[in-house]
């Protein structure tokens, strides 16, 4: 029997994009009204009984209780110390601990729970002076990342007055970006709403005296698009860096002549150029004339940094997919992907291989949330210090040395999933194209007969789905069911050209390749559309959405969670506009663009009268990013339509954002 929904009324209401019309009946469940927050805890308040009320809940809960970690915070090495985070044993969030050693027993630095005791604020990032007396640490009160700054000193743990008071976006841009002499720091702030993403960058001065002022930078892009300032390790160069997913050094400025001007750099249109200033010249990975990625050395001097025939190329391109390159002493590490799974290899500064760092086994290394965070030179400089977690093993942390032929564990693994199979698979798409996937699955749970199968995915924004800790879900495995990590166009598995052949015109390839390793599961017995379920976040969110819309006979369940739903009316706010041109659409102003636009939009595509799966939506109500309303109205949609007798659950959690900003 269905669960009694709350009721949801059908208003005759239209939304319109580039003259293109679409029914929106659920348009007033984007209002923060009174009726509508009862409405949303009623649907709470539903979803959760009808989960508690299952027989296997309890168990359920302890064994996620048992199994589940968070990816750790990597220590930051400053003036002779290092800084990290840490939970206390029942603690909902994090605190700061200064150590002598990076993973030693130290003193708390700054606790957010100092501030609200009752409702400790959230802890975004932790950015400590180059110097060791200052730590600029980032505190969101409401789940959305939205964070203002505080400075502690480091000698007395007392906070210090006058810290900015800009709002910053989120963690993505690194919170703090020091000047090497520690005397202040960049740092990104909003203007206005998170959603419509008017960003700047702001020089915090503490010496010779207090001040906070906008920087001019000749930026090549609009207000909407990530920025942030970085400081060479050594102090000698300001990078002005933009874009957000694929970023490039758009200007520098020579810090030690004692004033900020800046000279265009790198501003191609197209391309990736993500490095670091080392030495008088930019150290950088790029896509540009690679498609997989290359290591290349660009003079500031350059008279035509453009020309990207006239760069020195270090490395070359291979099979291997060039992620990020750090420099560690005199020499560099270059994290890569290999069939999905990492490695890191040691060059000079000429390129030469040096060797390998041996690594725990096959998995993933702990990444920053964006390819635009991973340019600001966080780690110590003389070792190489990591995160490393599998499929079947949470995260630890590591250390490398130039040199040393053994990697020092730090902190090792919480959880290991003992006897435990993975399998590298591959299925073809409709297109003829090979998609990697991994299944994961107890040792004893046979593989020649149909088992409860769930498929997690992403498959957007050059983002890869690296294969990491399943986290809470590897509570899925150890009860045996089997775990499906797929490896959709779309991301960054494979290079640009594995992204572009699930971007904007070839957006539907996403969700192909999705339905051809669920039709291989079931065509070779290892699962049935009635034993099936696919979940994901954000854009994986989406496509969870999107897959039980277009192909609702493939699955038994859906968790789509903090999703995209209605990408028609996501286009009225900014960010919605910005995501969707960046991965979607290449135009929301053509009528053509929009309609194809809304052959993947969730929202549009439910119809009445046919039998959903299960669905189990997942928001939370501070969310910038994928707001809240886009679920609520999904969730009322797809309960008047379906004539499944499965149920259509919806929990909107309060003082919850996207991901990074959950409490």
């Amino acid at each position: 029997m269905l669960p009694d929904y709350p009721e949801a009324r059908v208003d005759d209401v239209y939304e319109t994009l580039a003259g293109v019309p679409f029914p929106d009946p659920y348009r007033w469940l984007e209002e923060n009204s009174e009726e509508v927050k009862q409405w949303q805890h009623r649907q709470a308040d539903l979803a959760t009984s009808h989960v508690r009320e299952w027989r296997g809940f309890e168990r359920l809960h302890d064994l996620i209780g048992e199994l589940y970690t968070g990816q750790p915070t990597l220590p930051r090495y400053a003036g002779g110390m290092w800084f990290r985070t840490q939970y206390a044993e029942g603690a909902s969030q994090a605190h700061v601990v200064m150590a002598n050693d990076a993973m030693g027993s130290g003193r708390i630095l700054f606790d957010p729970a100092s501030e609200n005791r009752d409702s400790p604020p959230f802890l975004s990032w932790i950015s400590p002076s180059p110097d060791g007396r200052i730590l600029a640490v980032g505190i969101c009160v409401d789940g959305s990342e939205s964070n203002t700054i505080r400075l502690v000193d480091v000698d007395t743990g007392t906070l210090l007055p006058n810290p900015p008071t800009q709002i910053i976006m989120d963690s993505w841009t690194g919170g703090a970006q020091w000047l090497a002499d520690s005397s202040g720091f960049f740092f990104n702030a909003i203007t206005g709403q998170a959603s419509e993403l008017r960003q700047n960058v702001y020089l915090h001065r503490r010496l010779p005296e207090i001040s906070t002022r906008l920087i001019e930078i000749p930026w090549i892009g609009k207000k909407n698009e990530y920025r942030m300032v970085v400081v060479s390790r050594d102090g000698a160069y300001a990078v002005a860096v933009e874009r957000l997913v694929d970023p490039i050094p758009i200007a520098f400025s020579c810090i030690e002549s004692g004033s900020l001007l800046w000279k265009p750099f790198i501003t191609l249109n197209d391309g990736a150029v993500k490095g670091h200033a080392i030495g008088g010249k930019y150290i950088a990975v790029t896509d540009v004339g690679a498609r997989r990625g290359r290591l290349v050395s660009i003079s500031f001097d350059t008279a035509d940094p453009n020309n990207s025939d006239a760069w020195d190329e270090i490395v070359p391109e291979s099979e291997s997919v060039l992620r990020t390159v750090t420099q560690v002493g005199e020499v560099l590490y270059l994290t890569e992907l290999v069939d999905t799974y990492a490695r890191v290899r040691i060059v000079d500064l000429n390129g030469r291989i040096l060797g390998e760092v041996p690594l725990p086994g096959n998995g993933a290394l702990r990444e920053y949330p964006t390819a635009l965070t991973n340019m600001a030179p966080k780690g110590h400089p003389d070792k190489f210090i990591f995160g490393f977690s599998s499929l079947v093993a949470s995260p630890g942390i590591y250390c490398h040395s130039p040199g040393e032929s053994e990697t020092e564990t730090l902190q090792k693994p919480r959880v290991v999933l003992e006897k435990t199979v993975v399998e590298d698979l591959w299925a073809t798409s409709s297109d003829g194209t090979r998609i990697p996937y991994h299944l994961v699955r107890r040792a004893d749970v046979e593989s020649d007969r149909p088992k409860p199968t769930l498929v997690y995915g992403y498959g957007g924004f050059n983002i890869p789905l690296v294969p990491q800790y399943p986290g809470a879900m590897a509570a899925f495995i150890a009860a045996g069911g089997v775990f499906a990590h797929v490896h959709l166009r779309g991301g960054g598995e494979f290079g640009d050209d594995w992204w572009k052949a699930g971007r904007w015109e070839n957006k539907q390839n996403s969700y192909n390749d999705l339905y051809a390793i669920a039709e291989q599961l079931i065509g070779v017995n290892r699962c049935t559309p009635e034993l099936l379920a696919v979940t994901g976040g954000s854009n994986g969110g989406q496509m969870a959405a999107v897959a039980i819309t277009q192909r609702p006979e493939l699955w038994a369940v859906a968790v789509p969670r903090a999703p995209r739903l209605d990408l028609i009316g996501a286009c009225r706010n900014t960010y919605g506009r910005q995501s969707t041109l960046t991965d979607r659409v290449i135009s929301v102003d053509d009528p053509d663009e929009v309609r194809r636009l809304a052959t993947f939009s969730p929202y549009h595509l439910v119809r009445d009268g046919i039998k959903y799966p299960a669905v189990y939506l997942d928001a939370g109500d501070t969310d910038p990013r994928c707001p809240a309303w886009e679920a609520r109205k999904f969730a009322a949609r797809l309960q008047r339509a379906t004539k499944s007798q499965s149920p259509v659950l919806l929990h909107v959690w309060e003082n919850v954002g996207h991901w990074l900003g959950y409490r």
